[in-house]
């Protein structure tokens, strides 16, 4: 019975890459064409193939249906959740979870640091848009002309003597953030914090949250918070491997 699913499933990705006749599909999973019409009229009967009037197949539009119902039930709070705390339990700082929406950066998780000095930030709170690290790696992922747009409609709050001072420099740090796949923000926001950042992204490779470390400098330095970054983007990644349902991959 297994063999017949992973032959059915394996029917998938040959349409995904355009129609294909019942004798290449055959080939392709190494059977006799009566195996695989009866393979083929099954995933019809589901929705998920599709037999075209050229006798071709196709990906059923429920197959369409089923993944966008997936991806808009999927909770991205509550799949990172367990990965921010244990990140948090390896560093002992401040650990955000951030998303973007109606043109606001947002916290939407958090989890305190174990040390005295906490940070003021709410979960639901709008964060800087023009300097948090968060914040530039979820407007780094917006389609250049995007980018342009907001940029020329933000203000520009000199936080710090380090807070970013127009478009022109905000576009810049976007395009460094979008090239590099990671951001910072370094006494930005206030003097005496830091933070490093790594995006979540879904399975089409979009950036769909954004996490990061934060910490004062009484805490640790900057030097000593951006060596961190390796493991940050670790949990990023081990985030994004489970909210799109992606197989990490074997090391060596």
């Amino acid at each position: 019975m297994s063999q017949t699913v992973d032959r059915a499933l394996s029917i998938l990705p040959l349409l995904a890459e355009g129609p294909a006749d019942l004798g290449q599909v055959a080939d392709r999973l190494g059977v006799h064409k009566s195996t695989a019409l009866r393979l083929l009229r099954t995933l019809h009967e589901h929705g998920l193939v599709y037999r075209q009037a050229d006798q071709r197949y196709r990906l059923g539009a429920r197959l369409f249906a089923l993944a966008q119902e997936a991806v808009e039930n999927l909770d991205v709070r509550e799949i990172a959740h367990p990965h921010l705390v244990e990140l948090n339990e390896k560093c002992g700082h401040t650990v955000h979870l951030a998303v973007h929406e109606e043109n606001e950066v947002l916290y939407i998780d958090k989890v305190e640091s174990r040390y005295p000095v906490r940070m003021y930030s709410r979960i639901g709170k709008p964060v800087a848009i023009t300097v948090a690290a968060v914040a530039k790696l979820l407007l780094a992922d917006l389609p250049e002309a995007e980018r342009r747009t907001l940029a020329a409609t933000l203000d520009y709050p000199r936080y710090t003597a380090r807070s970013t001072p127009d478009a022109t420099a905000f576009l810049a740090e976007l395009a460094k953030v979008r090239e590099q796949g990671w951001a910072t923000d370094l006494g930005g926001h206030e003097e005496s914090i830091n933070c490093v950042a790594a995006p979540v992204r879904g399975a089409d490779g979009r950036v769909v949250a954004a996490m990061s470390v934060s910490a004062p400098n009484v805490v640790v330095s900057a030097e000593e918070l951006l060596t961190l970054l390796p493991l940050v983007r670790r949990t990023a990644d081990a985030i994004s491997r489970e909210y799109s349902g992606s197989t990490p991959t074997k090391e060596a």
